[in-house]
């Protein structure tokens, strides 16, 4: 009996042989189609990542553009330079462990403002929190968080008004010793996130709602298995980073849209 096809059946199969690539699959279409939709991406933007441990995800210490490390920044970049090669972009990860944000105030000229980015994308303040919990002395020895956070992000402006500036908001899920003071962990914490907010809003940046990412996922699988120890995402925690952070972006750089 010969078989019937409907009309979508074949426009697939005319669309597949138009293309000389035999019958491919739905995805494989549905790829083809959204590289067809998104908008030529910008030449030669340099995107920086900065913070703490977070970002830096044992990275190597190298002043060499294009060495990531093992996290959220590192699939981010990778799946940007593989599709859009001929973009000529660079990538570079200045995160470093134990970094609060007085810390980036010392070595933002060297570590931001020197590379001239693009894109620059912020995480910090987990570390600024576990100060104003373990350090009685905090409050009178460290300068303040909100100063520092608007003095490098107002720096970065200055020196390029185009520049799209992306804060992610720290968080937390107290385990083991951290679980003894939850309270005060999740109360500063919470105290960050809402400054951090007002500092989007004042910069024009985009905001990464990681929490909000997290909030979901442990509905389907226990906090350990995205933040093993309550503070550094797993594998799969900065794989959930990475595709919240391309999302987001897509807002405002149109061609991130392939991985909407």
């Amino acid at each position: 009996m010969p078989q019937k096809y409907s009309k979508r059946s074949f426009l697939k199969a005319s669309l597949a042989g138009s293309l000389g690539l035999g019958v491919l699959s739905e995805n494989i279409l549905a790829a083809q189609t959204k590289k067809l939709l998104v908008s030529q991406p910008p030449s030669g933007y340099t995107f920086l990542f900065q913070g703490d441990s977070i970002t830096d995800a044992n990275r190597t210490r190298t002043e060499a553009p294009n060495v990531m490390g093992q996290g959220y920044a590192h699939a981010i970049a990778s799946r940007i330079g593989a599709d859009f090669p001929e973009a000529g972009f660079t990538f570079y990860n200045r995160g470093i462990s134990n970094d609060k944000v007085y810390n980036l105030v010392n070595r933002w000229q060297e570590d931001a403002l020197a590379l001239k980015p693009d894109v620059l994308s912020i995480l910090a303040g987990i570390n600024d929190v576990g100060d104003m919990i373990n350090d009685p002395d905090y409050p009178a020895i460290q300068p303040g968080f909100e100063s520092s956070y608007r003095n490098i992000l107002q720096a970065s402006r200055d020196q390029n008004p185009s520049l799209l500036i992306i804060l992610g908001l720290p968080f937390i899920y107290p385990t083991g010793k951290r679980a003894e003071k939850k309270e005060l962990w999740e109360g500063y914490t919470e105290e960050k996130q809402a400054f951090i907010r007002q500092l989007a809003k004042e910069f024009d940046a985009l905001l990464i709602d990681y929490p909000a990412v997290f909030a979901e996922a442990v509905k389907r699988k226990p906090a350990e298995y995205w933040i093993g120890d309550g503070v550094h995402p797993t594998i799969f925690g900065h794989e959930l980073m990475a595709r919240e952070w391309l999302k987001v972006t897509a807002s405002r750089l149109d061609f991130l849209r392939l991985y909407l």
